[in-house]
């Protein structure tokens, strides 16, 4: 890939990412590690972010009231697991009623946008 593509392709994935992260948050609360994953794994290595890209998503996210969080000790930990590192506790991130509002407003947008993006390439799809 040219760098004029890659700088594209990280651009596009820049303007999408609170609105990803919203809709995994929506599908199933999580840390900032598993959304990292999600991620990941759902896009089939696309969106393979590093943590300084994924947390002032979630920082600004809960600064604006669309997400909430709470701190969440791993199963087993109470269980008096012998390592110690499985206690220690998590940053769980969960929608709330103002992120599924943001969410459904940044669908609508993007859905808008991708259809007028669309009649644009449509239209030169010979020259290719």
């Amino acid at each position: 890939m040219e760098d004029s593509e890659i700088r594209f392709a990280r651009q596009l994935k820049k303007g999408v990412l609170e609105m990803l992260v919203l809709a995994l948050l929506r599908a199933k609360p999580g840390h900032g590690y598993e959304l990292l994953l999600r991620l990941k794994e759902r896009s089939g290595g696309e969106l393979a972010l590093k943590e300084g890209t994924l947390y002032p998503i979630l920082y600004r996210l809960e600064d604006s009231g669309c997400i909430a969080s709470g701190w969440q000790t791993p199963g087993g930990a109470e269980q008096g697991s012998a390592n110690p590192y499985r206690a220690m506790p998590r940053k769980v991130y969960t929608i709330t009623p103002a992120g599924r509002a943001a969410l459904a407003a940044q669908i609508r947008i993007w859905r808008g946008l991708a259809v007028t993006v669309e009649q644009f390439i449509g239209e030169g799809q010979q020259d290719e």
